[in-house]
């Protein structure tokens, strides 16, 4: 209420640019009369140019502060009228004041809401509207295959870890059974060795020791070659699966890039981080939509109803309906119509006064012209002369 207050005081109280505070204006307007020689032509000329100045300048002020003054009468005159009408025509302007004063209100709350959607974010779930739903299918899809293609890659890095130290093992296992057939031989090359120095040397019966040596050296050779064939066996088994498993992965990874790109592209597309957002993005377009679709329809109504009190208004004629569009308040509350008035009448009662000082001015000077055309027949032509000229 204060607010339309304020406002309607500087629609009533406009500042005039040719009122003069009266304690700022001097009393001797015209120059001193007696210090003027008026035998001299350039002091009388500057006199009473003085004085038609001073005078045009005051009429000037009166016609501006007259038009001032008749814009406030109708003013006033206006809320005479709006409180003078018939109940029923009243209640019937109050009404549409009402109208408007609280679409005005959801307008004001809708303009002040904290936490709105951006212009740029809206125009975005717009223009992009027909095909959101499947955009967000989509990149919820998308994620839940990025999660399980990272699993797989996770698992197949595992299995590549877990491959990686049994060929290691293997081929420890290859290398030992060549040492230890190395060691064999050393050991079958010393027992023959010993053999034969028992035999030549000692003159002993070896036959049964070769025999064993045999035995032994085929045993072993015998398992040193089964192991050796089962480890290189396993090895091949092992190198073509991790050659099966490196393929697995570059095709994951593959899959992974491409998904990821997709990705990229959608939250790119609709300006989000991820389907999370999306969905919150969109909840809160719908929300906004309905909003704006809610403030679109509250300006029509507005728009109406502001029609409908001008009409109202100048079927009632008053003098200018369109300023009560933002002074609806007064029309309904008597008390601020009541104070509105007050400001009005201290506004006029101003304007009365300026006017007054300001013919008094214009009085005085036009009076001092008489004088001096009465006081100086000789010079009167010739003031006559500047007044004309000063007139056109």
């Amino acid at each position: 209420m204060g607010f339309l207050r304020n406002w309607w005081n500087r629609v009533a109280k406009k500042e005039d640019p040719f009122a003069e505070d009266e304690e700022a204006v001097s009393d001797e307007e015209i120059l001193d009369r007696e210090a003027t020689d008026f035998a001299d032509e350039i002091q009388r000329k500057r006199y009473v140019t003085r004085c038609l100045e001073q005078m045009k300048e005051a009429l000037f002020n009166v016609e501006s502060l007259s038009a001032e003054y008749n814009q406030v009468t109708a003013y006033l005159t206006d809320m005479e009228e709006i409180e003078a009408l018939p109940e029923e025509e009243r209640e019937r302007l109050n009404a549409n004041a009402r109208a408007i004063s609280s679409l005005e209100d959801d307008r004001e709350k809708y303009l002040r809401k904290s936490g709105r959607m951006s212009e740029e974010k809206f125009r975005l779930m717009e223009k992009n509207e027909p095909d959101i739903e499947e955009a967000r299918k989509k990149l919820a899809d998308a994620e839940e295959y990025q999660e399980l293609i990272r699993k797989d890659l996770r698992r197949l890095d595992s299995e590549k870890h877990t491959y990686r130290y049994r060929r290691a093992e293997l081929r420890a296992a290859l290398e030992n059974t060549k040492g230890m057939a190395v060691i064999c031989i050393c050991a079958l090359a010393a027992g023959l060795l010993m053999l034969l120095i028992l035999q030549a040397g000692f003159g002993m019966d070896t036959q049964i020791g070769y025999i064993l040596l045999a035995a032994a050296a085929a045993v072993v050779i015998m398992l040193l070659y089964l192991r050796h064939s089962e480890a290189a066996k396993e090895l091949e088994r092992v190198n073509r699966l991790m050659n099966q498993l490196i393929l697995l992965q570059n095709k994951v990874k593959i899959r992974y890039v491409n998904n990821t790109n997709l990705l990229d592209y959608l939250c790119l597309k609709y300006g989000v981080s991820g389907s999370e957002e999306l969905e919150q993005l969109w909840e809160q377009y719908m929300k906004e939509l309905k909003e704006r679709e809610k403030y679109h329809q509250t300006s029509a109504e507005l728009d109406y109803y502001q029609s409908e009190l001008v009409k109202q208004l100048r079927r009632l004629r008053i003098k200018d309906p369109d300023i009560w569009l933002h002074q609806t308040v007064a029309i309904i509350d008597n008390k601020e119509m009541v104070e509105i008035r007050h400001g009005f009448i201290m506004r006029r009662q101003k304007l009365r006064k300026q006017m007054e000082y300001n013919k008094e001015l214009a009085d005085s000077a036009r009076d001092e012209i008489k004088s001096l055309v009465s006081e100086y027949p000789q010079y009167a032509q010739e003031i006559l002369a500047m007044v004309s000229k000063y007139d056109n």
